[in-house]
């Protein structure tokens, strides 16, 4: 059977199936929490969800009281699905390079698959919510989101050999990643209304069962067989050694030059990843509650909404790409999410909320940018270990951003919710702060943040 080496529907039904249960699984806790906490049904009718908006009620204060304990609960779950997680990630992307990048797109696929099947039993037997942290767990020893994307991305830049365009490519993978997250969003509201949360699970089952089905019998590895025969079978203990020697390496012999580069850009690339997915993963709560008071429906649509967001930040990418540098590209997506978080903030209407995407329609292009970024400054023997290094980052940064606003949004929702969106958009000076001082600080009169790759290439070369 001939293989193929196109990555791009493994990473479609991944995102989607991601994407249409993420938002589901958030609101499946909200109603439980409220069920199970004051012995009520949730109501939810066809314009919005209930919502008390009369502050002396009784019924605004459980209503608060759930917003809490569901951002408190969600922090938790995420914790606990994390440090596997980021063992797995570290150890399955380095070794990429040596043994292939399937497993790192199969093993989240499986875990996926684990996870909605538990999500399938515990909603239709409506068992207790305490299993999620089970759930949780087994996922992560399958190295979840953070493995996958780790391996996608090392899979591109593996079969992409022009330097010039790898900032496109992996900007077109940020593309299928909001387009369909967008998509999946936008259906997840219908999909729960018209089959409920049961049967969405089993849809999203039957979708990672299909990718996993292709990754293993249709696609075809960027390590060749020949070197995969070659690789002679090492316990884990010297597997860890070998995947913990080679990122050291990728730090020790390296020119001083490139080597702060790289530890620069991967502070930056932490930093505003903090800030946007803190910022970011309160939305559906933030919307939960007044004055919005949103259902699933509507929750949908404002998932959707970042389809164009997505959309907008790749013709960004690809038209700024033309005639700016790339950090001047970090630049203005950085701001252009501010600008979102801040209108964000103070949105007490419906409309006003949906426009908050205006002003954010370029922040998701400094993502796709700094992986570009970083892996044009690297040779192609240590592609596995930078992007290793960044699904850790994406994981550590992605737990602890969504922990502290969940913990900061449960603190303050009572007297301003929109109190969060302000400090992601405040914390965004860092990012900031430190673009700056790359463009300020020079190297033996080379700005290495502006250099294109070739001329990284001969500063390396000039170095060693």
């Amino acid at each position: 059977m001939r293989k193929v080496l196109c990555v791009e529907p493994v990473i479609f039904i991944y995102m989607f199936a991601s994407s249409l249960t993420s938002p589901l699984v958030q609101q499946f806790i909200y109603r439980r929490l409220w069920e199970e906490e004051y012995n009520s049904t949730f109501i939810s009718d066809s314009n919005a969800s209930f919502c008390e908006q009369n502050k002396s009620s009784p019924t605004y204060i459980k209503q608060k009281e759930v917003q809490e304990k569901a951002s408190v609960f969600t922090m938790q779950l995420d914790l606990t699905g994390s440090v596997p997680s980021l063992v797995v990630a570290f150890v399955i992307v380095a070794n990429g390079d040596r043994q292939g990048r399937k497993r790192s797109l199969v093993l989240p696929s499986m875990g996926a698959l684990i996870a909605n099947i538990c999500l399938t039993v515990i909603s239709y037997f409506s068992l207790s919510l305490s299993i999620l942290f089970a759930v949780a767990f087994i996922t992560g020893l399958f190295g979840s989101m953070a493995t996958f994307l780790g391996g996608g991305f090392a899979f591109i830049a593996d079969v992409c050999h022009d330097e010039k365009q790898k900032t496109t490519r992996i900007a077109v993978v940020d593309l299928i990643f909001g387009v369909v997250s967008g998509l999946a969003g936008l259906s997840s509201g219908y999909i729960l209304r018209g089959i409920g949360f049961t049967w969405t699970f089993v849809t999203a089952s039957l979708l990672h069962l299909i990718n996993i089905t292709y990754i293993i019998f249709f696609l075809e590895d960027t390590v060749g067989e020949s070197e995969l025969q070659h690789e002679a079978p090492v316990s884990c203990k010297e597997l860890l050694r070998e995947t913990f020697s080679g990122v050291y390496m990728l730090f020790k012999t390296a020119p001083y030059k490139k080597r702060i580069l790289i530890i620069v850009l991967l502070f930056i690339f932490m930093t505003y990843l903090f800030t946007m997915v803190g910022g970011s993963s309160l939305f559906t709560l933030y919307e939960l509650d007044e004055p919005l008071c949103w259902n699933e429906v509507y929750i949908g649509y404002g998932a959707a909404a970042f389809t164009s967001v997505s959309l907008t930040s790749f013709l960004g990418v690809y038209l700024f790409s033309k005639c700016l540098k790339d950090i001047y590209i970090v630049f203005i997506g950085i701001f252009s999410y501010i600008g979102g978080m801040v209108m964000a903030a103070f949105a007490k209407t419906t409309l006003l909320m949906f426009l908050v995407r205006v002003p954010s329609l370029l922040c998701f292009m400094p993502i796709p940018v700094l992986r570009s970024m970083l892996s044009k400054v690297v040779l192609t023997g240590e592609q596995g270990a930078v992007f290793a290094c960044i699904a850790c980052l994406e994981v550590v940064t992605g737990t602890t951003s969504i922990s502290v606003f969940n913990i900061l949004y449960a603190a303050t929702v009572a007297w301003f919710s929109g109190f969060s969106f302000l400090l992601s958009a405040g914390l965004c000076l860092i990012p900031l702060a430190v673009l700056c001082w790359l463009l300020c600080t020079s190297w033996s009169g080379e700005d290495l943040a502006l250099l294109a790759p070739e001329e990284v290439s001969s500063i390396e070369s000039g170095d060693s």
